[in-house]
């Protein structure tokens, strides 16, 4: 080892310890007579080389750290290196004015997550994310800019949103769709989203759960739903729930707490990317999702409560022109003297039975528009079956 002087070189010579491969004492000291001149030139040199040696080190350095991570780590690093670009931060910004104000302004009235889903610019979220808001921008990971965007429509009965950038960034990485009909229970899952606004956070879990059917932001159940224990906390909505492969399997909407404090419990849903893939683009064309209807108004489940109804759904009201009036439904009728009576109760339709609007909405989407459905009813205490043609609405 060589310390430097002012005019001299102190060299130390050390014992070279075979077994542990280290110096483990002086053997010697010798002391080097110098010019300043050439103190000043050879200082010079060594600290040059010790300049360069450092990255070198680091770079050896970082290669053996790598080399020691576990397979699993090396999964969840790759995954997030390769996504974390097609996840964005949204914001949900409202007009506000003052009592002595004369211009609106815009406040942040709520945060959550986005995806990339192409490159024209469109990102996805969830409903809840976007609702009541007047305008919305878009962060991006490592861009400090907020990109402005407009919301192009959405389904709130299954919480999905899409909003279509105004500007595009320099390059926009779309998430790549998984297949969330052929996941396992037990199987890796990976969320990446901004809970309570810190972006791009990662958790890791798994599958606890497949075909949950959760009541969503839309006041019915979504089928399908994915459970997940990986952490979810609010401003993870709208996010992605990924597989070991970092493909996009859900979309993160909910957690359930029972301590009520809104923070994650290890009970996480996901919308299945199979319902996103066949809405997303509904609403990109569309601005809303084209259903299958019997083409009839329901009375709302409380309201039917009133009337004494248990089970089925009331309806209120029937467009006379559509199928279902062709058909003969009836809805809540009113004589001259302002008394209420009942329409037809449908009780089920095919083979499902309905108790609520919740099994009305979920059955009736599993078929298409077109199909002609036998629907079971109750007229004055007497159960009938008539065919209806399903409609769009």
């Amino acid at each position: 080892m060589i310390y430097f002087a002012r005019y001299a070189v102190v060299k130390l010579n050390f014992h070279l310890n075979p077994l542990l491969k280290m110096p483990s004492g002086i053997i010697s000291i010798e002391y080097i007579p110098c010019k300043e001149e050439f103190m000043r030139k050879l200082s010079l040199l060594v600290v040059l080389t010790m300049a360069l040696a450092v990255p070198a080190y680091s770079q050896q350095n970082a290669k053996k750290e790598a080399a020691m991570l576990l397979d699993n780590e090396k999964n969840s690093i790759s995954v997030f290196q390769n996504t974390a670009d097609s996840v964005v931060n949204v914001s949900n910004l409202r007009k506000s004015k003052g009592m002595f104000d004369m211009d609106a302004t815009e406040i942040q009235a709520g945060m959550g997550s986005g995806l990339v889903w192409d490159t024209s610019g469109h990102i996805i979220t969830n409903y809840h994310v976007v609702d009541g808001g007047d305008s919305f921008t878009v962060a991006f990971r490592e861009d400090q800019k907020q990109y402005k965007a407009k919301l192009i429509g959405g389904d709130p009965k299954n919480d999905i949103a899409v909003l279509k950038l105004l500007e595009l960034p320099k390059n926009l990485k779309p998430i790549i769709p998984g297949d969330s009909r052929t996941l396992l229970v037990g199987q890796k899952t990976l969320a990446i989203g901004n809970p309570l606004g810190l972006d791009h956070t990662l958790t890791t879990g798994s599958v606890s759960a497949l075909g949950r059917k959760i009541k969503g932001f839309g006041g019915v159940s979504i089928n399908g739903m994915i459970q997940t224990d990986a952490s979810i906390n609010p401003g993870n909505s709208g996010g992605a729930l990924l597989d070991s492969q970092g493909r996009l399997i859900g979309m993160n909407a909910m957690i359930y707490n029972a301590g009520g404090a809104g923070a994650s419990a290890g009970l996480g849903f996901a919308i299945p990317v199979a319902t996103i893939k066949d809405i997303v683009p509904q609403i990109i064309q569309y601005g809303r999702v084209i259903r299958p209807g019997l083409g009839v108004a329901i009375l709302e489940d409380y309201y039917a409560a009133r009337f004494g109804l248990r089970e089925g759904v009331m309806v209120k009201f029937v467009d006379p022109k559509g199928p279902a009036g062709k058909a003969g439904l009836q809805g809540i009728t009113r004589d001259r003297f302002g008394q209420y009576y009942i329409g037809d109760i449908i009780v089920g339709i095919n083979t499902d039975s309905i108790k609520n609007y919740d099994d009305l909405y979920s059955t009736v989407n599993k078929y298409k528009i077109g199909d002609k459905v036998k629907v079971k009813i109750v007229r004055d205490g007497k159960e009938r079956t008539v065919d209806v043609t399903l409609v769009q609405i």
